[in-house]
């Protein structure tokens, strides 16, 4: 099964032009800086709403189609939307949320198909309290048995962990990976969590400033996202602007005053150095693309050390570059003031 969107919508002077597709047993991650345009993509896929031209395919199924006048309404696209806030009924018990989308089952189905989704939920317990007395992982676990009773052909996921606390998010990822694993169609997943979209969703799309990239595999966006809005949205902290080297296989950046030796190929469009705070290390004796820092300011995390660095080359008002160590690769430095800093040629990401 398949879910095709080929859309364009206007608001105002922002323009909206979509082109993904998404596959059974592959979620596809849907990222975008606030305001590019990724909940309203999943609202023209649930019917919500219309967009401007263009066609929605879900398994050969015409959703919406601009050319042929067709846009059947939310109630027909069988398309399963998990709102941010849940948007559970608040006059009803759990149990009467998952029952009222089984109306088309008689009452002995209905009640044991409503009790195998609150068991698969985990919301057993829960059955007969109303959403006012649940805790906010509670309330998305109803909103998705209720989801799941309605028999969705496409599961759209709307920042679903965005309102939940670190540990409890995490806990409930786990839950819905479970759920994910047996759906029977695909899944898009809207989030600002890298790490919760790269833990969930094989594949990828990027939607800057309303315009979607080609959908890739995930692992692809961490080792070549192409752009600097996608190398941005994958977690990469350094950038500057570069040109062609001396030779092949060379460029030079000369905010940092470098040269610096690359794997990949040059070519037209290439604008900017990308590299990943992680791939920036102390030197080894004769390494390849060391070059001497001033380290200007440290950061702690939990588990790690985030570095600024300025090479002893730069420009003034040239950026500094962010180098990630775990705690005890800094505590084994044997000079906090300066150091001799490097980075493989793999590592290196020409974008555009």
């Amino acid at each position: 099964m398949a879910l095709t969107v080929r859309i364009q919508k206007r608001y105002g002077d922002f323009r909206l032009d979509v082109d993904l597709s998404a596959e059974t047993g592959r979620a596809l991650a849907l990222l975008g800086a606030s305001g590019c345009g990724k909940s309203v993509t999943l609202k023209c896929i649930a019917g919500i709403d219309r967009p401007d031209r263009g066609r929605i395919e879900l398994d050969g199924r015409v959703l919406f189609d601009s050319g042929a006048g067709i846009d059947l309404p939310p109630q027909r696209r069988r398309v399963g939307f998990l709102f941010q806030n849940y948007a559970l009924f608040p006059h009803m018990t759990v149990e009467r949320n998952v029952a009222v989308c089984l109306g088309r089952l008689d009452k002995r189905r209905r009640q044991a198909r409503t009790a195998e989704l609150l068991a698969l939920l985990h919301l057993e317990g829960q059955a007969a309290l109303y959403p006012r007395q649940l805790s906010g992982g509670q309330q998305q676990r109803a909103a998705l048995a209720r989801i799941l009773a309605a028999e969705p052909r496409v599961l759209l996921l709307d920042e679903p962990f965005s309102a939940l606390d670190s540990f409890l998010k995490w806990q409930l990822e786990q839950e819905l990976r479970e759920v994910l694993d047996r759906f029977p169609g695909p899944v898009v997943w809207v989030s600002h969590d890298r790490g919760e979209v790269f833990r969930n969703c094989p594949r990828v799309c990027v939607l800057d400033a309303g315009r979607s990239s080609p959908v890739m595999d995930m692992a692809e966006l961490m080792s070549n996202p192409g752009t600097v809005g996608a190398a941005r949205l994958s977690g990469c902290k350094n950038f500057a602007a570069l040109r062609p080297g001396p030779a092949p296989g060379l460029v030079e950046v000369p905010a940092w005053g470098l040269t610096l030796q690359v794997s990949a190929p040059w070519r037209e469009g290439l604008t900017t150095l990308g590299l990943r705070a992680h791939h920036l290390h102390p030197a080894e004796a004769g390494e390849a693309n060391a070059f001497p820092c001033q380290i200007v300011r440290v950061t702690e995390d939990t588990s790690a050390v985030l570095a600024a660095l300025r090479p002893d080359a730069a420009s003034p008002g040239a950026p500094l570059l962010w180098m990630e160590l775990p705690k005890e690769h800094w505590a084994a430095l044997p000079d906090r003031d300066r150091l001799l800093a490097a980075v493989r040629p793999e590592d290196l990401m020409l974008l555009e």
